[in-house]
């Protein structure tokens, strides 16, 4: 059973300026939660415990406002009869733990960061659920993203989300191409007559110990430049596949939602609210 999982939500959030000045990216709201709350709930669900999440160095920190007991908030919904209210007012179990890991802005930069700062810290050495802060499937009544990668790495091994677009619509996602239900690789923003299939690259995995060490080698002997590229996950992930490694594919028909941009945050607000 996998307990423990990865949430990057540092970085500025500099697509969805100027809100993201004074409201960190995740936790922007889509109905009556965060962003990054319907990853965390998802995970939830399927038994994970220990969420490690990495977080900007700016205060106070607004995800961990949320996540952390408000006593004061409490104890006014006792006073005032609304003890109904409670249990919206708790967001975390009393079950799971939510750990923090400061990234540096100003340091390195790019998915496969945040990942090995866990790995090194927490000394992880166990498979590992990993989403991204921004962005969710929603699938209500349906399988959940932690449930489609749980069955699909049942073997042990790594996983990947795929979901299911039209697809015409492929040409903005990394596509997967996959063979007898494993990954080959992710084809970026290809034409739809050229794409390999119609499952796009959302950000959400299982990584077994072996695949978080070469995501820590990658950043660690790597040394880019601000402005030449980031530490993308996908490059170690190609070299795992290369060299043998096994990531599965976990396709989903639920529909992927992202707070990046306006459109997708306001398109994420009809269908949680429709």
């Amino acid at each position: 059973m996998i307990t423990k999982a990865i949430i990057p939500v540092a970085g500025w959030g500099t697509r969805r300026l100027p809100i993201t000045k004074i409201i960190e990216k995740s936790m922007l709201p889509v109905g009556n939660r965060p962003l990054v709350d319907y990853s965390v709930q998802d995970l939830i669900k399927a038994g994970v415990k220990d969420i490690y999440m990495v977080i900007g160095n700016a205060e106070p920190c607004q995800v961990k406002e949320f996540y952390r007991d408000n006593l004061a908030l409490n104890q006014y919904l006792v006073e005032r009869g609304k003890e109904d209210k409670l249990e919206l007012a708790k967001t975390l179990p009393d079950d799971v733990t939510i750990h923090y890991t400061i990234q540096d802005p100003s340091g390195k930069y790019g998915t496969a960061v945040p990942i090995a700062m866990v790995v090194e810290e927490y000394k992880i050495d166990e498979p590992v659920l990993v989403f991204m802060g921004d962005d969710f499937v929603w699938n209500p009544g349906g399988e959940s993203a932690s449930e489609a990668l749980i069955k699909a790495a049942k073997d042990g091994d790594s996983a990947i989300l795929g979901v299911e677009i039209d697809k015409e619509r492929v040409e903005k996602y990394g596509v997967l191409s996959e063979k007898d239900g494993k990954l080959v690789g992710v084809v970026e923003k290809p034409k739809p007559e050229e794409a390999p299939s119609n499952l796009i690259n959302v950000s959400k995995y299982i990584m077994t110990p072996e695949l978080l060490q070469r995501i820590v080698k990658y950043v660690e002997e790597n040394d880019f430049g601000p402005k030449d590229q980031e530490y993308m996950v996908t490059d170690p992930i190609d070299e795992f596949i290369k060299d043998g490694g096994v990531m599965r594919v976990a396709p989903t028909n639920g529909e992927y939602l992202d707070g990046g941009s306006v459109e997708g945050w306001l398109h994420a607000n009809n269908v949680v609210c429709g």
